[in-house]
Formats: C-alpha cells, sequence, structure tokens
C-alpha cells in the first residue's frame, strides 16, 4: 500500500574549519619572521643578501631557513602574501557590510584600503615592498616570486568575485586578472616613481598608492557590466 513519503532530515550544517595547530600557527610566524627579516635586506641590499644574512638577521640557523624556503628569494613571499590574505578579507567583509554598493566599487574600496596602512607594521611592510620592487630589476629570481605571488593572488581572488557578482565564469576571470592588475602595477608605479622623484611620499599619485590603485581598477574593470551588479539570493540557490 502507498505511503505518504517521509520527510527529508535536514542535511547537517558544514563544520567550521578546524583552527590550525600551534605547530603550525609557530610555523607560520618564523616563516614570517623570516620573511620580514629578507625583505628589509633585500630592500637594503638587493641582490647581494645572501641566504645566511637573512638567518642571522632573522635570528635562526642556516639549516631552519633552508627548511622553510628553498632559495633565499622565495624568503619574501610569505610577507607579500600576507598583504594578499588581508585584502580579500576586507573585501569579503565589505561585501557583507555594504548596502546597495556594487561589486566594482566594494573591489575599488577594499583595494584602497589594502594599499593604505592602518599602523606603522603596515607601513613599513608596504615601504619594504617598495625596496623589494627596486630590488628586483636586476634580480629575475626575485621578480618570479613577486609574479607567482600575484597569480595565487589572482586565483584566490576568482571564488571571491564569483560569489559576489552575477556575470558568468569568463567575466569573473576577467575581473579578477583586472582587479589583481591594478594592484600590481599600482604598487610597482609607487616604487618606480617614488624613486625618480625623490621618495615624494605623501605628495600626488607618485607618494600614493591608494589612488593609484583606484584609478587603474576603474579603468581595467569599465567594461565589465557584470560588476555593476550583486548576486542575488536566488543565484546562490
Amino acid at each position: 500500500m502507498p505511503t505518504a513519503p517521509r520527510p527529508t532530515a535536514p542535511a547537517p550544517a558544514p563544520l567550521p574549519p578546524a583552527a590550525p595547530s600551534l605547530t603550525e600557527r609557530r610555523k607560520a610566524e618564523t616563516q614570517l619572521e623570516i620573511a620580514r627579516a629578507a625583505a628589509a635586506l633585500f630592500a637594503e641590499r638587493g641582490s647581494a643578501v645572501t641566504a645566511d644574512d637573512i638567518a642571522r638577521s632573522a635570528g635562526v640557523a642556516l639549516r631552519t631557513f633552508y627548511r622553510y624556503f628553498r632559495t633565499k628569494e622565495d624568503a619574501v613571499a610569505p610577507l607579500l602574501a600576507v598583504g594578499v590574505r588581508q585584502w580579500l578579507a576586507d573585501l569579503r567583509r565589505m561585501a557583507a557590510e555594504a548596502d546597495g554598493r556594487s561589486v566594482r566599487d566594494v573591489l575599488e574600496r577594499a583595494a584602497r584600503q589594502a594599499l593604505t596602512p592602518s599602523d606603522e607594521r603596515a607601513a613599513e611592510a608596504l615601504r619594504w615592498t617598495r625596496g623589494l620592487l627596486r630590488a628586483m630589476r636586476d634580480d629575475p629570481a626575485l621578480r618570479s616570486v613577486w609574479h607567482r605571488v600575484h597569480h595565487d593572488s589572482e586565483e584566490a581572488l576568482i571564488p571571491v568575485l564569483a560569489g559576489l557578482t552575477d556575470g558568468g565564469p569568463a567575466e569573473v576571470r576577467l575581473a579578477a586578472a583586472a582587479a589583481n592588475t591594478a594592484m600590481r602595477v599600482a604598487v610597482e608605479t609607487w616604487a618606480a616613481e617614488g624613486e625618480e622623484e625623490g621618495e615624494g611620499e605623501g605628495e600626488g599619485e607618485a607618494g600614493d598608492p591608494a589612488e593609484l590603485v583606484g584609478r587603474g581598477m576603474r579603468a581595467l574593470t569599465a567594461g565589465l557590466s557584470g560588476l555593476d551588479r550583486r548576486r542575488t539570493a536566488e543565484r546562490h540557490a
């Protein structure tokens, strides 16, 4: 005899990601300390820096350095990646808070904030990045790290934008490429122009990477109409 279908039990809510273990946190902290030391030395001395110099400056043994990094240039990657993670976190937070703002506007605001230091440590990290960019002109291996970090940044940005805009896959990838390029070009231009004009911090666009990224973001995303709309709840379903 037919019976009424039984109600389906709701699917359990996904568990939150596990917090990093103490060992993982210590490893990340050690990597970041080495990265800060490497960035400061590269900014000061350029490609003449050695892995031993970095290890001594960071207060670790050379064997510890090579446990974490394959080359001296790889050591700067964690510091550059911190900025990327902060930008993506700011983008998610601003998107959640924004009432009626377009994705384009949220992207620009998050990018501007990422290049506007909130404290002295952030300002110092931005100065180190500028020094690294200047050292890269004579160091192809260091340039390779910079471009690898930006490639990873672009890939990480794709799922974030896919959850915000109702554009198709191609437009989402184009938006991620445009936003990432705007960030990269802004910092590179700021570093180069600041050097040519005797630093000039705080004077015009050469001293303001946030202004540069805002202008670049608007120019590079101008033809992407999907960034003018927010993805609706129905499209998420």
